[in-house]
């Protein structure tokens, strides 16, 4: 069964307590909230203080998604905003190990994320050290963009080094999910779908998060 992450990138920040609560009462596993610095990627997006207030409209996982320059510096303030997995950017971080040690110490889950140009060989020396590789199936920085296709052969390719090391890494995929390009995804060996647009701008988004779960049986078909 997928775990469905809405991105709060997409919410209504005119009543973003609402579309919180809505979230909340779904079906939804995790929030998937996106940070942006405006210098790593070219946007800004909102911070700990936000994060902090949408903590306290749900009890459910937040899953922090870092497109930031120099993420050791903030990683104790988004522990303390109620981060419960902290990703950070391959392409950002110097001494990638060190980085991840820091999130472990804090008592988060520790995820990496890496571009569509990144290869997923990258990964190979950090992947025993993390719970989550996130790709990014768009060029990072603004919702709504079209899936780049390559990243079904990516996470094809990362899922078999996942599985001939036995790892309990989990792939997750952000950009572009649609509810016609979603069993794809998930056959070709992923875990968590990150969907914004394709949930908080459709008609129900309760619905839409039921369809997006209700692709379980994929992987074995």
């Amino acid at each position: 069964m997928p775990i469905v992450a809405p991105s709060i990138l997409a919410a209504n920040f005119l009543n973003l307590q609402e579309d919180c609560r809505m979230l909340d009462d779904s079906e939804a596993d995790w929030f998937h909230l996106d940070v942006m610095d405006g210098r790593f990627v070219p946007n800004i997006s909102f911070g700990p203080m936000i994060i902090r207030s949408i903590r306290k409209t749900t009890n459910k996982i937040f899953d922090v998604h870092l497109m930031i320059e120099e993420p050791e510096r903030y990683a104790e303030e988004f522990k303390d905003a109620g981060a419960d997995i902290l990703t950070v950017h391959i392409e950002a971080c110097r001494h990638l190990h060190r980085n991840i040690e820091q999130i472990k110490s804090l008592g988060m889950q520790a995820g990496v994320a890496v571009n569509p140009h990144t290869p997923v060989n990258s990964l190979i020396d950090i992947l025993p050290d993390i719970d989550l590789v996130l790709l990014m199936s768009v060029n990072p920085g603004f919702g709504g963009q079209k899936f780049i296709l390559n990243t079904i052969s990516k996470i094809q390719a990362l899922r078999k080094l996942i599985d001939d090391s036995n790892l309990p890494v989990k792939i997750e995929i952000d950009g572009g999910i649609t509810l016609e390009n979603a069993k794809d995804i998930i056959v070709a060996g992923a875990d968590v779908l990150v969907a914004g647009n394709t949930v908080l701008k459709s008609k129900d988004p309760k619905v839409t998060i039921s369809q997006l779960k209700a692709i379980e049986v994929a992987k074995t078909l």
